[in-house]
């Protein structure tokens, strides 16, 4: 598959999900690229957007199996990974596979789980396997989490660890939808029977993976390798940031920015390739001071006014 074909098979599964989902074109965009980019992505918005329904339709869209994890206080690590359960006819310990095995994984209200329940997901998310009472087990391939949380209803929750939060390649939201686009969703459900629409899959496993194999042939100028990195060490540097982008985090800057290029059918990052994606990849992963916090800073602030100080180079 060459960047040409990449580019209209995304399009393709982009406009079969925007017929389940009412959202900007954008958003949309954004998920895809936690695909194609071999990444994860973060959802955080109220209740009701539509968050689960745009899993399920990605993974429709893909041909993908998914399975979704509803998070809780009482859940468990082994409610996600699996556990070892013994089998009386043969009396012995079988391994009976979690929720996590499936290609797209919907860690649905991640942050009302605990930290040592989240810290299940980090093995599976960074190496594609999980490793149980000393046994590793590889995940399906291709391996997407999309996970969700809700900014309001903040009882009983706990704050992802930034061990965590760095793990995923995108974080985004859908926001409420205009007007037109409100009065688009009755009109879609009166239109059909069910409470929730379909979509028609689009790909299967190993088209998947072959387009996600597209990014590694995209070039990217030596000259925007530089930006990026400095785009990374000035969030380091800014006085309003306790903890600026890391390494991890500049890498998948660039990952990001080879799968925009790819969305957009080119053979080459550009710079505005990377400041399209810099918001969605960046911003999640800076923690702010507490003067900062206090003042009611934003992160998405902070790196707007980084990218507006960083010469872009002219390529």
């Amino acid at each position: 598959m060459d960047v040409t074909e990449a580019s209209d098979v995304a399009g393709t599964v982009l406009d079969e999900v925007a017929s389940a989902v009412v959202a900007d074109r954008e958003f949309f965009e954004t998920v895809l690229l936690g695909v194609v980019g071999r990444g994860h992505v973060l959802l955080e918005d109220v209740p009701g957007t539509g968050k689960t329904l745009t899993a399920q339709s990605v993974a429709e869209a893909l041909g993908l199996s998914f399975s979704r994890v509803q998070f809780t206080p009482d859940l468990l690590p082994a409610d996600i990974t699996g556990t070892h359960v013994f089998n009386e006819q043969s009396r012995e310990f079988e391994f009976q596979r979690g929720p996590i095995f499936a290609n797209v994984v919907l860690a649905d209200e991640i942050n009302r789980a605990p930290p040592k329940t989240q810290s299940a997901l980090l093995e599976a998310m960074e190496e594609g396997q999980v490793t149980v009472d000393g046994d590793t087990y590889d995940l399906p391939q291709p391996f997407f989490v999309l996970a969700t949380q809700n900014p309001v209803d903040m009882e009983g929750t706990f704050e992802l660890p930034e061990a965590q939060v760095d793990r995923f390649l995108v974080k985004s939201s859908i926001g409420y939808p205009d007007d037109e686009g409100e009065v688009e969703l009755l009109r879609r459900r009166a239109g059909r029977t069910e409470q929730s629409p379909s979509v028609e899959p689009i790909l299967d496993a190993d088209r998947v993976e072959t387009l996600r194999a597209v990014p590694e042939t995209v070039t990217v100028d030596e000259d925007l390798l530089a930006y990026m990195a400095d785009v990374a060490r000035a969030t380091r540097e800014d006085y309003r940031v306790e903890v600026g982008v890391s390494p991890r985090g500049t890498q998948r800057l660039f990952e990001a920015s080879r799968a925009q290029a790819v969305v957009e059918g080119r053979e080459f990052v550009a710079p505005d390739d990377i400041k399209g994606v810099a918001q969605s990849v960046l911003a999640h992963r800076l923690v702010l001071t507490p003067d900062a916090r206090v003042e009611g800073v934003q992160k998405r602030d902070v790196l707007a006014d980084v990218l507006g100080e960083v010469p872009v180079p002219t390529v």
